[in-house]
């Protein structure tokens, strides 16, 4: 049996609470979008961060102006009318200082004008609609001992060769050892 090396073991634990700090960051999405608390927003992305949508969706430069995206009437509306941001467990690759995170997201919403079905011991539901489904390529950077994000970069699942090279990137740059 072999004895981990105090250093070996510090950066083992560093690996683990930095891995643990990334997952609770991508995980805090969902509820600051469904709730759009646009101050958590402007405190998770850099001065400078970017939130890139893809070609055919607007996007926008710094935080103040990432979270305004949720503070759109628009978006209150999608809130009031029952948004869901369902996320799936990140893939992180961390790179010291920096860190690449490659999700799945789907947005889901309450479907109005669904049949109101119901399930036993749960009640009754019209059911949910999943109204997209995206791919996430998440550019982080520790600032002041915490995790930001530098960019996010977000493509529907649409099969395109830009979409898949999202998630090839996000595989090939993994190191895994």
């Amino acid at each position: 049996m072999s004895t981990l090396g105090s250093t070996d073991l510090e950066r083992r634990l560093r690996t683990i609470e930095d891995k643990l700090a990334i997952y609770e960051l991508i995980a805090s999405h969902p509820p600051s979008a469904d709730t759009g608390h646009a101050a958590y927003t402007t405190s998770v992305y850099c001065e400078n961060g970017v939130f890139d949508r893809g070609p055919a969706l607007d996007g926008a430069e710094g935080a103040k102006a990432i979270a305004a995206f949720i503070q759109r009437p628009e978006h209150d509306e999608a809130i009031r009318g029952g948004l869901a941001h369902f996320s799936g467990l990140p893939l992180v690759d961390l790179r010291g200082d920096t860190a690449i995170v490659t999700s799945y997201l789907m947005i889901i919403h309450l479907d109005h004008d669904g049949r109101p079905r119901d399930l036993p011991n749960h009640g009754v539901s019209r059911g949910y609609r999943i109204h997209r489904a995206v791919v996430n390529r998440w550019e982080l950077e520790r600032r002041d001992g915490r995790w930001m994000i530098a960019r996010r970069t977000l493509l529907p699942v649409d099969g395109s060769q830009i979409q898949q090279e999202l998630l090839r990137t996000g595989l090939n740059e993994l190191h895994f050892s």
